[in-house]
Parts: C-alpha cells; structure tokens; sequence
C-alpha cells in the first residue's frame, strides 16, 4: 500500500524525534511492502520566521491533501514575546480547527519495565495503568471568545467556554467506541456542580451512553479526577472530557507513567485524515543534544498505521520494538535509572528498528 504522509518537524526536538520515526516507517515499509511517501512543511516558530505567520496556507493545504499528519513539537522561548494570535501554539490550534480533527486519543500506559520510574507508590504501580484520554479538540475556552476591557479594578481579562450537544455528542460517541475495543468503561470528567458548560456536557454523554448498554459509565468532578489519577490509576480505562480538563489531565496521566516523553497522541476526525504527535513539548534547552525521548513520537505513528491507515499489525510490531527496547535495559534521559544503560535519541531510535520484525 502506498501512503503520502505530511511532515511537520516544527521547532526544538521536533527534527530529531521525527527523524526516528521516520526511520520506523522505513522499517515498516521493508518489511510490509509499504510504500511512504514523505512531505515536509513548516508550522509554528519556524514558519514565522520563514513566512511569518505560524500557519501558512499552503501547509494546511498540503496537510489536507495528505493522508496522514506526522507532527513534531511547536514553539520556543525565542517566540514567547509574540502576541497570542502570532504565537507557534496557535499552528496547533489552527491544523486541528481546519483539519476537522475534532477527538484527540491520548494514551497513558506504563510499561513494566519503567515501573521504577513511576513516581507513585510501589503498590500501586503494581496494579498497572493503562488509560486512554479522548479530549475534545476543537471547542471549548481554547476555541473561544476572548478579550481584554478596563474594570474598576483596572486591566481585565475573559476567556469563554462554550459546547454545542453536537460537539459534546460526536466526542461522546468516539469514547464509547474507544471503550467498546477496550475495558468498556467510560469515566465522564466534568465540573457540572459549578458550570452550566459541564452541564450541558453531561447531559449529552448521558444520552449517547444510552446507545452503548455494554459500556459502563460513570462522572467525577475533573478535581476529583486528578486526585484519583493519582490514587487508583488502575481504576481508569478510558477517559472522555474538554479540551482544557483533557489537556492537564492528560499531562498528569503522562508523569504517573514515567515521563511525558513516553505519551503519543492521535488527532481524528469522522471519516478525515489524522494528525498525530507526541504530547510533549519542543524542549528548547536540550534541542540538538541527542538527549529526548523519541518512543513518544515512535509511539504516534504506531496510532497513525492503526487509526488511520487500519494497519493493526504493522502498529503492533512497532509498539513490540519498543518494549523489547525498554527491556533491554536502554533508557534517555528522562526515563534513566539506576543499572540502565543511557542512549541518546538516535541510539534510541536505531534500537527500536532493530527490534522490529514480523
């Protein structure tokens, strides 16, 4: 199968674990008889300073003439000063409006062999965890209204959180489906006790769950949720909720399984293409060190050969490598352990190829 495939290396560490990754698809194509084919284009810092604006028009209409996305990380310190609508971040926001990618898979696994890098407790690390987080995308305060205006008080400043039932229904209905190939079991995280925005939400899961008798559901208060990733991770399977609640959330779930340079995501939308990424940061301080975490990004295109492409054993192959990585004792930096072996990114990366075969 021939495959054209949008790269956005971006800024920081972006290059470098895309680079890896790439190498992957390599070794998926050899050995699947694949073909990938390889475009690249410039979003965020890099854009601006090339084109100056963080999403040019011709990427995005690259991207949906693809049939995939393959993101690295976006933005710096060198653009921190720039108003917010010329921000890097705002290439994100701008791929995911205009791309439709409207559910956002984020998964939290933590694979044995990193237990000792779990900061929870022995015994409940033991348990597992393995969570999926599905977080709306493309509404929400990050979507919303905004300004500034003069109060009594001086200088204010207001954010608007709005969610259509449409919006809440179609993410609703990707979590059960999610559930559906997993656990089956749904936690809606909300604040329906204060905003009539989360009220409205759980109304509208309530009534896609009826389409779904096999799938357990159940509600926290995003507070309460946050306390019980920590407390009984294993009591999660798949999490749906805001696109704001989903992004800390989601991060929170990235420390408890070790570093946030573990996490892949995917970006979907009904019957569209896919855009898929780490959830980590550019990490400017240790950009050209050879010293990030590439399994996040390796992890991101096993996503791309499930979701989008329907490749389930090239995706599994890919996910294998990386465990037989992890377990022979090879660590970067922010995994690193007492009695492992330290590798930088592309030593990380080029183990991960080797370990793969059919």
């Amino acid at each position: 199968m021939r495959f054209n495939i949008a790269v956005i290396k971006g800024d920081g560490i972006g290059p470098e674990v895309i680079s890896e990754s790439i190498n992957v698809l390599g070794r998926i194509a050899g050995l699947y008889g694949h073909e990938f084919i390889f475009n690249e284009y410039l979003a965020g810092g890099c854009a601006i300073d090339a084109f100056g604006e963080p999403l040019p028009a011709s990427t995005l209409d690259a991207c949906r003439a693809s049939d995939s996305v393959l993101l690295g990380a976006v933005g710096g310190w060198r653009w921190d000063t720039l108003p917010g609508h010329m921000r890097p971040e705002r290439a994100l926001l701008g791929l995911r409006g205009g791309l439709g990618l409207y559910a956002n898979l984020r998964p939290a696994v933590l694979y044995k062999p990193l237990a000792g890098a779990c900061p929870l407790r022995a015994d409940i690390a033991e348990k597992g965890i393995d969570i999926m987080v599905v977080r709306e995308l493309t509404g929400g305060m990050y979507f919303g209204d905004r300004g500034r205006k003069q109060t009594e008080n001086g200088e204010g400043a207001w954010d608007t959180e709005l969610y259509t039932r449409m919006e809440v229904e179609r993410i609703a209905r990707s979590a059960f489906d999610v559930a559906r190939q997993r656990g089956r079991h749904v936690t809606n995280v909300d604040k329906a006790n204060v905003l009539e925005s989360s009220r409205l939400w759980r109304e509208a899961v309530l009534d896609v769950a009826a389409d779904y008798p096999d799938v357990t559901l159940d509600h926290l208060y995003v507070d309460n949720a946050s306390m019980q990733l920590i407390r009984a991770p294993h009591s999660f399977d798949v999490i749906v909720t805001t696109n704001m609640f989903g992004d800390i959330l989601s991060d929170e779930a990235s420390q408890i399984t070790g570093s946030i340079g573990m996490l892949p995501s995917a970006s979907l939308g009904r019957g569209g293409i896919g855009m898929y990424e780490p959830i980590h940061g550019s990490a400017p301080d240790i950009a050209g060190k050879d010293a990030a975490n590439p399994i996040a990004t390796v992890l991101s295109v096993a996503m791309m050969l499930k979701y989008s492409f329907k490749l389930e054993a090239e995706a599994a192959c890919v996910e294998r490598a990386v465990a037989k990585a992890l377990e022979s004792g090879a660590r970067t930096a922010d995994i690193m352990s007492d009695g492992m072996r330290r590798v930088g990114t592309r030593e990380m990366g080029e183990l991960i190829v080797q370990h793969m075969m059919i």
